[in-house]
């Protein structure tokens, strides 16, 4: 088991206040939210978009990068907020979009976690805990997908 480091749970702590904070008042999610969540999590002045293609997994996922992939990123962070979409089906849908868009070179799990928060949070659905989500995903796997939005329903009717 790997230990936690104290100053970056400290960091994602106050990343994910900022997150409440923003979806209380109805920030709208887009790149710039997360940036400023990321330069907190991170503690960096600059959060930019990645300007190379990212990899993960121990290299076994590559993420393109292309002259649309910012638009695209950005046009999927506006459809979290569409009533027709369940809500966990939006959230995991955000979530998975942030991981496997990698905007960022670097905390992209974190970045996911903090969209989650948000988009559950505008609907006034606060988790009781803060830490990652121990899921493994996939970019072309719809049904672990559709599994990831029954977890956070399910992660939604325990908090009752």
């Amino acid at each position: 088991m790997r230990r936690r480091d104290p100053v970056r749970a400290q960091r994602l702590l106050a990343a994910h206040t900022l997150a409440l904070a923003d979806a209380s008042h109805g920030i709208p999610l887009n790149f710039a939210l997360l940036a400023g969540w990321q330069r907190e999590i991170l503690a960096e002045a600059e959060a930019p978009f990645r300007v190379n293609d990212a990899y993960a997994k121990a290299g076994r996922e590559r993420y393109g990068l292309t002259p649309r992939t910012q638009a695209d990123f950005a046009s999927c962070l506006h459809e979290t907020t569409d009533p027709d979409i369940p809500l966990a089906a939006r959230a995991a849908r955000a979530y998975l979009d942030v991981a496997f868009f990698h905007p960022f070179t670097d905390g992209n799990a974190r970045a996911a976690l903090l969209t989650l928060v948000h988009i559950l949070a505008r609907e006034d659905i606060v988790l009781p805990e803060v830490g990652p989500l121990q899921t493994t995903r996939y970019a072309d796997d719809p049904a672990g997908a559709a599994d990831l939005a029954t977890l956070i329903g399910v992660l939604n009717r325990r908090r009752h």
